[in-house]
């Protein structure tokens, strides 16, 4: 049994039987650095817990600029959950930064577990709510903090980023140009 899918999967109420129920309706899948887990325009029919690598997701803006909307490294699990779960196309791309080991599980395989395991759900509704908050303090950030303060939060809280994203994919993350993080990292630097 995976330890990822463990700790993905960590929740009190799950006994240890429903937690290999879970984890084998998985599988393992390898993407080389530059594949994509899932292209705008497609309908995610799964989601994958990320045993090693960093994914990017991303979206196109009305200039067809990329604008990097997050990274998911370690740990964490790769999901566009309005197309997963509404059955729509996606809006986002999800892309291997680097080589990412993964663990799909299928959305039909998916249901069915989330449908006979009761504490499956209930570890489903703790994740979504958890990512609302992120992703909420996420959009607040974005207004009220200062370029400098989204860098050196994104530095304290995920330095792994910092270290395996292209600088011009950071700089989308953080709202900013590629010569204002440069001048940041050097002032940050120098403190």
């Amino acid at each position: 049994m995976s330890t990822t899918l463990q700790q993905i999967y960590a929740h009190p109420d799950i006994k240890p039987s429903e937690l290999v129920a879970i984890c084998e309706a998985h599988e393992r899948v390898v993407f080389p650095k530059g594949e994509y887990l899932l292209q705008d325009g497609q309908t995610a029919n799964a989601y994958w817990g990320i045993e090693s690598g960093l994914v990017r997701t991303y979206v196109l803006d009305y200039n067809g600029q990329d604008i990097t909307t997050g990274f998911v490294g370690s740990g964490e699990i790769a999901i566009d959950v309005v197309s997963l779960f509404k059955r729509v196309k996606a809006v986002e791309s999800m892309h291997a930064l680097t080589e990412v080991v993964a663990w799909r599980i299928d959305f039909r395989r998916f249901q069915e577990l989330f449908h006979s395991i009761a504490t499956f759900a209930e570890w489903g509704r703790a994740w979504m709510s958890q990512s609302l908050f992120e992703f909420k303090q996420r959009s607040v950030s974005m207004i009220t903090d200062s370029a400098t303060q989204r860098y050196l939060d994104l530095q304290r809280q995920h330095p792994e980023i910092l270290l395996q994203a292209p600088l011009k994919h950071i700089a989308t993350y953080l709202g900013i140009t590629d010569t204002s993080l440069s001048r940041i990292r050097k002032d940050v630097s120098k403190t």
